[in-house]
């Protein structure tokens, strides 16, 4: 009889655990989630949305100022405050 290889255990084990690493960001407790209007949204989008409008609040205002004409890269500029934002917020609202 022959001697199966470590390879084929390998990968018949990897098979099974594939859908198994599918399933690793879910939680029993779940996602953070609040409920607006009666629905429940996730506390991600809430942050992406306060990103977006900080982004756009800082905009206005380097307009105003007459910063924005000084920036050379504006949208990678406003993109980054605008993360910064998002992930500011889900450092002090979500975070350890």
């Amino acid at each position: 009889m022959r001697q199966k290889s470590f390879c084929f255990f390998f990968f018949r084990k990897r098979r099974t655990l594939l859908p198994l690493l599918a399933l690793n960001g879910c939680a029993l407790r779940g996602a953070p989630s609040y409920p607006i209007v009666g629905a429940y949204f996730p506390a991600w989008m809430l942050c992406a949305l306060t990103g977006i409008a900080v982004a756009v609040g800082l905009r206005v205002v380097f307009l105003q100022t007459g910063i924005d004409a000084l920036l050379s890269f504006r949208l990678f500029t406003y993109v980054a405050l605008g993360t910064l934002a998002a992930l500011a917020l889900w450092a002090l609202a979500f975070g350890p």
